[in-house]
Protein backbone atom coordinates (compact mmCIF):
# COMPACT_ATOMS: atom_id res chain seq x y z
CA UNK A 1 0.00 0.00 0.00
CA UNK A 2 1.14 3.77 -0.77
CA UNK A 3 2.32 5.58 2.02
CA UNK A 4 2.48 9.51 2.74
CA UNK A 5 5.77 10.30 4.51
CA UNK A 6 5.73 14.05 6.40
CA UNK A 7 8.61 15.23 7.57
CA UNK A 8 9.21 18.63 9.00
CA UNK A 9 13.27 19.93 8.53
CA UNK A 10 15.85 19.31 10.88
CA UNK A 11 16.65 22.03 13.07
CA UNK A 12 18.11 25.13 11.00
CA UNK A 13 20.49 27.38 12.04
CA UNK A 14 17.84 30.06 13.11
CA UNK A 15 15.81 27.32 15.35
CA UNK A 16 19.05 26.83 16.92
CA UNK A 17 19.61 30.58 17.44
CA UNK A 18 15.66 31.04 18.70
CA UNK A 19 14.74 33.64 15.84
CA UNK A 20 11.77 33.63 14.16
CA UNK A 21 11.99 32.19 10.76
CA UNK A 22 9.48 32.35 8.08
CA UNK A 23 10.36 32.28 4.45
CA UNK A 24 14.18 33.80 5.30
CA UNK A 25 16.34 30.98 3.96
CA UNK A 26 18.39 29.35 6.47
CA UNK A 27 20.45 26.27 6.20
CA UNK A 28 20.31 23.55 8.46
CA UNK A 29 22.55 23.38 11.33
CA UNK A 30 24.86 20.46 12.58
CA UNK A 31 21.88 19.16 14.44
CA UNK A 32 19.75 19.38 12.06
CA UNK A 33 21.82 17.62 9.45
CA UNK A 34 21.85 14.85 12.12
CA UNK A 35 18.47 14.89 12.47
CA UNK A 36 17.52 14.56 9.19
CA UNK A 37 19.87 11.63 8.60
CA UNK A 38 18.14 9.56 11.71
CA UNK A 39 14.74 10.48 10.11
CA UNK A 40 16.00 9.08 6.97
CA UNK A 41 17.31 5.77 8.51
CA UNK A 42 13.68 5.81 10.18
CA UNK A 43 12.05 5.82 6.39
CA UNK A 44 14.80 3.46 4.66
CA UNK A 45 12.84 0.77 4.10
CA UNK A 46 9.69 2.21 2.71
CA UNK A 47 9.23 2.47 -0.96
CA UNK A 48 9.44 5.99 -1.93
CA UNK A 49 7.89 6.97 -5.53
CA UNK A 50 8.62 11.06 -5.49
CA UNK A 51 9.55 13.48 -3.64
CA UNK A 52 8.08 16.91 -2.61
CA UNK A 53 10.63 19.70 -1.20
CA UNK A 54 9.15 23.75 -0.47
CA UNK A 55 11.64 26.44 -2.06
CA UNK A 56 13.28 26.84 1.69
CA UNK A 57 17.18 25.63 1.69
CA UNK A 58 16.65 23.83 5.03
CA UNK A 59 13.78 21.47 3.38
CA UNK A 60 15.38 20.69 0.87
CA UNK A 61 18.40 19.56 2.47
CA UNK A 62 16.67 17.24 4.86
CA UNK A 63 15.13 15.72 2.01
CA UNK A 64 18.31 15.25 0.08
CA UNK A 65 20.17 14.09 3.25
CA UNK A 66 17.56 11.48 4.66
CA UNK A 67 17.40 9.93 1.11
CA UNK A 68 20.95 9.45 1.26
CA UNK A 69 19.50 6.50 3.92
CA UNK A 70 17.37 5.06 1.65
CA UNK A 71 17.92 1.51 0.82
CA UNK A 72 16.41 2.24 -2.75
CA UNK A 73 19.56 3.24 -4.16
CA UNK A 74 17.84 6.16 -6.36
CA UNK A 75 19.15 9.20 -7.29
CA UNK A 76 16.89 12.23 -6.20
CA UNK A 77 17.15 15.11 -8.58
CA UNK A 78 15.32 18.10 -8.85
CA UNK A 79 12.32 18.77 -11.27
CA UNK A 80 12.48 22.00 -13.59
CA UNK A 81 9.65 22.73 -15.76
CA UNK A 82 10.58 22.85 -19.43
CA UNK A 83 8.88 26.19 -20.73
CA UNK A 84 10.53 29.14 -20.01
CA UNK A 85 7.65 31.95 -19.17
CA UNK A 86 7.78 35.80 -19.89
CA UNK A 87 9.57 37.96 -16.99
CA UNK A 88 11.10 34.81 -15.50
CA UNK A 89 14.61 35.89 -14.09
CA UNK A 90 18.18 34.95 -15.42
CA UNK A 91 18.68 32.51 -12.97
CA UNK A 92 15.01 31.00 -13.92
CA UNK A 93 15.10 30.74 -17.47
CA UNK A 94 18.68 28.66 -17.57
CA UNK A 95 17.72 26.82 -14.93
CA UNK A 96 14.59 25.40 -17.46
CA UNK A 97 16.60 25.46 -20.52
CA UNK A 98 20.05 23.40 -18.79
CA UNK A 99 18.69 21.60 -16.87
CA UNK A 100 16.88 18.95 -18.66
CA UNK A 101 18.06 15.23 -19.04
CA UNK A 102 19.27 14.50 -22.50
CA UNK A 103 20.45 11.24 -22.82
CA UNK A 104 18.43 7.74 -21.83
CA UNK A 105 20.70 6.13 -19.80
CA UNK A 106 20.56 9.46 -17.23
CA UNK A 107 16.67 8.46 -16.93
CA UNK A 108 17.22 5.52 -15.08
CA UNK A 109 17.51 5.14 -11.29
CA UNK A 110 15.83 8.57 -10.71
CA UNK A 111 14.20 9.42 -8.09
CA UNK A 112 11.85 12.59 -8.85
CA UNK A 113 11.57 15.52 -6.67
CA UNK A 114 9.09 18.59 -7.19
CA UNK A 115 9.73 22.04 -5.78
CA UNK A 116 6.54 23.96 -4.67
CA UNK A 117 6.29 27.42 -2.99
CA UNK A 118 2.53 26.10 -1.13
CA UNK A 119 4.61 23.99 0.70
CA UNK A 120 6.59 26.76 2.36
CA UNK A 121 7.16 28.06 6.09
CA UNK A 122 4.01 30.00 7.04
CA UNK A 123 5.05 33.83 6.60
CA UNK A 124 6.11 35.68 9.91
CA UNK A 125 5.94 39.06 8.82
CA UNK A 126 7.14 41.35 11.00
CA UNK A 127 8.49 38.82 13.26
CA UNK A 128 11.01 37.75 10.67
CA UNK A 129 14.32 37.82 12.17
CA UNK A 130 13.63 38.70 16.06
CA UNK A 131 14.54 36.82 18.70
CA UNK A 132 11.80 34.33 20.26
CA UNK A 133 12.71 35.14 23.81
CA UNK A 134 12.97 39.22 23.28
CA UNK A 135 9.50 39.01 21.09
CA UNK A 136 8.03 37.82 24.28
CA UNK A 137 9.51 39.85 26.59
CA UNK A 138 7.98 42.79 24.56
CA UNK A 139 4.31 41.48 23.77
CA UNK A 140 3.85 38.80 26.55
CA UNK A 141 4.14 35.15 26.31
CA UNK A 142 0.54 34.58 25.72
CA UNK A 143 0.59 37.02 22.83
CA UNK A 144 3.42 35.12 21.04
CA UNK A 145 1.63 31.60 21.68
CA UNK A 146 -1.24 33.02 20.01
CA UNK A 147 0.72 34.45 16.94
CA UNK A 148 2.35 31.02 16.63
CA UNK A 149 -0.16 28.23 17.09
CA UNK A 150 -3.40 29.86 16.64
CA UNK A 151 -5.11 29.30 14.02
CA UNK A 152 -6.51 32.45 12.56
CA UNK A 153 -4.49 34.91 14.07
CA UNK A 154 -1.39 36.11 11.60
CA UNK A 155 1.65 37.63 13.23
CA UNK A 156 1.89 41.66 12.25
CA UNK A 157 2.04 41.79 8.57
CA UNK A 158 2.12 37.72 8.17
CA UNK A 159 -0.13 34.35 7.99
CA UNK A 160 -1.97 32.67 10.06
CA UNK A 161 -2.71 28.65 10.51
CA UNK A 162 -6.06 29.08 8.27
CA UNK A 163 -4.26 31.48 5.43
CA UNK A 164 -1.15 29.01 5.30
CA UNK A 165 -3.93 26.14 4.77
CA UNK A 166 -5.32 27.65 1.88
CA UNK A 167 -2.42 27.16 -0.01
CA UNK A 168 -1.16 23.54 1.47
CA UNK A 169 -4.55 21.90 1.51
CA UNK A 170 -5.05 22.55 -2.29
CA UNK A 171 -1.63 20.83 -3.29
CA UNK A 172 -2.67 18.53 -1.22
CA UNK A 173 -5.60 17.46 -3.35
CA UNK A 174 -4.44 18.58 -7.13
CA UNK A 175 -0.96 16.80 -6.32
CA UNK A 176 0.06 15.01 -3.49
CA UNK A 177 -3.56 12.82 -2.96
CA UNK A 178 -3.54 12.07 -6.77
CA UNK A 179 -0.34 10.61 -7.12
CA UNK A 180 -1.18 8.20 -3.68
CA UNK A 181 -4.50 7.19 -5.55
CA UNK A 182 -2.01 6.28 -8.33
CA UNK A 183 -0.73 3.91 -5.74
CA UNK A 184 2.46 5.97 -5.43
CA UNK A 185 4.51 6.61 -2.00
CA UNK A 186 4.64 9.96 -1.46
CA UNK A 187 7.84 11.98 0.87
CA UNK A 188 6.88 15.17 1.93
CA UNK A 189 9.80 17.67 3.53
CA UNK A 190 8.47 21.29 4.06
CA UNK A 191 7.92 22.80 7.72
CA UNK A 192 5.93 23.04 11.02
CA UNK A 193 3.43 25.07 10.02
CA UNK A 194 2.62 24.21 6.34
CA UNK A 195 2.48 20.70 7.85
CA UNK A 196 0.39 21.40 11.16
CA UNK A 197 -2.23 22.49 8.14
CA UNK A 198 -1.69 19.23 6.28
CA UNK A 199 -2.11 16.92 9.46
CA UNK A 200 -4.39 19.23 10.70
CA UNK A 201 -6.82 18.43 7.48
CA UNK A 202 -5.70 14.34 7.84
CA UNK A 203 -6.55 13.68 11.10
CA UNK A 204 -9.52 15.73 11.72
CA UNK A 205 -8.44 18.26 13.97
CA UNK A 206 -10.53 21.41 14.92
CA UNK A 207 -9.19 24.54 15.76
CA UNK A 208 -8.96 23.98 19.19
CA UNK A 209 -6.90 20.57 19.08
CA UNK A 210 -4.81 21.99 16.83
CA UNK A 211 -3.24 24.53 19.16
CA UNK A 212 -1.60 21.86 21.02
CA UNK A 213 0.02 20.46 17.83
CA UNK A 214 3.31 20.07 17.62
CA UNK A 215 5.77 18.90 14.93
CA UNK A 216 9.54 17.79 15.76
CA UNK A 217 12.27 18.18 13.35
CA UNK A 218 13.05 15.53 11.30
CA UNK A 219 10.97 12.81 13.17
CA UNK A 220 8.88 11.08 9.80
CA UNK A 221 5.24 11.11 10.26
CA UNK A 222 3.65 8.11 7.94
CA UNK A 223 0.23 7.72 6.55
CA UNK A 224 -0.81 4.46 4.86
CA UNK A 225 -3.30 4.70 1.78
CA UNK A 226 -6.20 2.36 2.88
CA UNK A 227 -9.18 1.74 0.73
CA UNK A 228 -8.94 5.22 -0.11
CA UNK A 229 -8.04 6.67 3.26
CA UNK A 230 -5.19 8.28 4.56
CA UNK A 231 -4.67 6.17 7.50
CA UNK A 232 -2.09 7.43 10.27
CA UNK A 233 0.94 4.57 10.80
CA UNK A 234 4.24 4.54 12.24
CA UNK A 235 7.18 4.66 10.20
Amino acid sequence: MPHLILMRHGQSMWNAAGLFTGWVDVPLSPTGIDEAREGGRAIAHLAIDEVHVSTLIRAQMTAMIALSEHHSGLTPVVQYPTEVEEGMSENETRMREWSQIRGEAGQEGLLPVHVAWQLNERMYGDLQGLNKQATRDQYGAEQVHVWRRSFDVPPPNGESLELTAKRTLPYLESTLLPALEAGKSVFVAAHGNSLRSIIMHLDGLDTEEVLALEVPTGVPIVYTMDNGSLVRSDA
